[in-house]
């Protein structure tokens, strides 16, 4: 793994995090990279385990939402917890 994938995680996870907030609100840089971060794995793992296949024609947009999506639960989740 080198500095660029590094990176391109971090800018991932950025807006997907923002993305997230944009849904459900509140927020700020590194909430937005930590929930982006931790959004890229539960939707990762929420895709897969679906068996859907996020198919729009570029793979860091599908990237993107995907994390999107797997942040907003976590938002939520962590919302219902607290």
């Amino acid at each position: 793994m080198d500095i660029k994938n590094i990176l391109i995680w971090c800018v991932i996870g950025l807006v997907a995090g923002w993305l997230a907030s944009l849904v459900l609100g509140g927020g700020g840089l590194v909430r937005y990279l930590i929930t982006g971060l931790i959004g890229a794995f539960v939707g990762g793992f929420l895709f897969s385990f679906a068996g859907i296949n996020v198919s729009l024609g570029n793979p860091i947009v599908n990237q993107i939402v995907v994390a999107a999506v797997g942040a907003i639960v976590v938002v939520f989740v962590a919302r219902l917890l607290a």
